[in-house]
């Protein structure tokens, strides 16, 4: 049955959007002895018709969408980890799906442990950013952003924010290791995408990491936006 060092466990359901069925009975098969439940979706369609899961594996080369547009309408609805598994390995292609939404890119061939490994590591983000104490504050490591009374603290210590400082970081903790495009933040905490915004971004990013003392929690992609990540990963 899986489980990790924070504690998670049970048999925990991945969505497996793959139409080779070679490929697919491989992952199956080896998901399935780690205790996974494993439901298969031959297209998207059949993807975006699949009850709840833990986590979604999305092949890009899907017969009836193409899969970044999928990625995306997943996305939209729902924050499941998500790990594109696709025999697209260009540079261009990792951003385009990250960007999309995607927490991981895994590139075919790639072996099976590498595989088991990455779901577990995006699984075990996955629980630890989304804990939360009885009043709902975020909780990451020793930093707490309470929701409601849209104020932080780091180690018991208060750290005094600006209101767009809090919204940007508000918005990365609300699907914490999710990569979140510059433009999709520049539209929720300034109303428009334009370019003296994403300058503004910039400075921004670097006076929340200078006043949280935690340069590792927000994280750069490069070309694409940023993401928080556990201080200690």
């Amino acid at each position: 049955m899986p489980q990790d060092q924070n504690g998670w466990k049970g048999s925990l359901r991945v969505l497996l959007v793959e139409d080779d069925d070679r490929v697919a009975g491989a992952i199956s098969s080896s998901l399935g002895r780690q205790g996974y439940v494993v439901e298969r979706a031959c297209t998207g369609a059949q993807a975006l018709a699949a009850a709840p899961v833990d986590l979604v594996l999305l092949d890009l080369g899907l017969p009836d969408v193409e899969g970044i547009e999928l990625c995306q309408r997943l996305r939209e609805r729902d924050s499941v980890p998500m790990i594109m598994v696709t025999a697209r390995g260009q540079d261009v292609d990792k951003v385009k799906g990250l960007r999309a939404g995607a927490d991981d890119y895994l590139v075919k061939p790639f072996a099976l442990a590498e595989l088991l490994a990455r779901v577990q590591a995006v699984l075990r983000r996955s629980a630890t950013w989304r804990r939360r104490d009885e009043s709902g504050s975020i909780i990451l490591d020793d930093v707490v952003i309470d929701l409601a009374g849209r104020s932080v603290t780091v180690g018991d210590q208060p750290v005094n924010l600006t209101r767009k400082e809090f919204d940007i970081l508000a918005m990365l903790a609300s699907d914490p290791g999710v990569v979140f495009p510059r433009d999709r933040i520049m539209v929720h905490v300034w109303d428009a995408p334009t370019e003296g915004a994403s300058r503004t971004l910039d400075v921004h990013v670097a006076m929340l990491r200078s006043k949280l003392g935690r340069p590792g929690l927000v994280e750069t992609v490069r070309s694409v936006g940023y993401r928080l990540r556990p201080q200690h990963s």
